[in-house]
């Protein structure tokens, strides 16, 4: 499988790249990026650690990758600043996507390819790209929720002293202010998280505003987010790679799972080789499904607003 990364000299596509080496599943991966000399040198970076890797072909470049790739990772974007929402990035980002979906087209895309969105904000542009390319909806992909996922997950395991690998807690919905926990399956190896000595309401609100607001405070700290959205990437790359039909919150097109229309955010989705393979309407409580067709509300009425400025419906 060939994995190429567009924005793969920035701390996104690099960290997408070094975590994917790591994994040693992908066969080749490509860096592009309009700082070829950038992307040229993690790509060479890259290669040098790859004798104690995997076997793997590294390279970069431009769109002359794109139409012998497997998966096109779309990690290029402008940088959400500290006190900005995900949705605030709209006006700044959706121009700068369109024209990589247009560079995609013209390059040739494989009629089984998947088009993997991780730009921000990354429902809307999922949503855009599903509408632009000349591939079913069922082959694009946004990163949506596994990285809050994964995120809520870590802080749960390091409030309650368990390991995280065990903690199981999904959220869903839109990739920013409308998410929302879905604690009805928390469960920690099988155990019901609410169960367990120690948890209460006020924590479970506390942990999950804390991972609402954790992008935010990672870019005070650092500058931006690196290691575990490069972790989130490889989670849904590698099930694509392995087909392993794995139920995960990514963001695609809804057509009507919980009543969900014509609007792109996370739901339980069958990810494989194929793309989205199905989702899960599973029996959520009357409050989160209330506040998961609020996320779908608040995303449609941004997308609206897109729309009317770049065309489409």
């Amino acid at each position: 499988m060939k994995v190429s990364i567009i924005g793969g000299g920035g701390l996104v596509g690099s960290c997408a790249a070094f975590a994917l080496q790591c994994g040693g599943i992908a066969r080749e991966i490509a860096l592009l990026d309009l700082n070829a000399d950038l992307a040229g040198g993690h790509a060479l970076d890259l290669l040098h650690g790859a004798p104690s890797v995997a076997d793997q072909i590294i390279t970069s470049g431009s769109y002359e990758h794109i139409p012998d790739s497997d998966v096109i990772c779309i990690t290029a974007g402008l940088r959400r600043k500290p006190d900005e929402s995900r949705l605030d990035l709209i006006n700044r980002n959706v121009d700068l996507f369109l024209s990589i979906l247009d560079s995609v087209k013209s390059a040739g895309v494989k009629k089984d390819a998947i088009c993997f969105v991780v730009s921000n904000p990354v429902d809307i542009l999922t949503y855009l790209a599903a509408q632009r390319l000349n591939l079913p909806s069922s082959q694009v992909i946004g990163l949506g929720t596994q990285l809050d996922t994964i995120r809520f997950r870590s802080l749960i395991s390091q409030e309650m002293k368990l390991a995280p690998t065990q903690v199981k807690a999904l959220i869903l919905g839109e990739h920013g202010d409308s998410m929302l926990p879905v604690w009805s399956y928390a469960t920690v190896n099988g155990l019901p998280l609410e169960k367990f000595p120690g948890w209460n309401p006020n924590k479970a609100n506390e942990l999950f505003e804390r991972t609402r607001g954790s992008g935010a405070e990672v870019i005070k700290k650092k500058g931006g987010a690196g290691f575990a959205v490069g972790i989130a990437i490889r989670d849904v790359i590698e099930t694509i790679a392995l087909d392993k039909n794995q139920v995960m919150p990514v963001s695609s097109v809804q057509n009507g799972c919980y009543g969900i229309r014509n609007v792109a955010l996370s739901v339980p989705t069958v990810v494989g080789r194929k793309g989205v393979v199905g989702t899960y309407e599973l029996d959520l409580w009357p409050k989160e499904m209330q506040q998961l067709r609020h996320s779908g509300n608040v995303l449609r009425q941004t997308l609206e607003t897109v729309l009317k400025r770049v065309g489409g419906k």
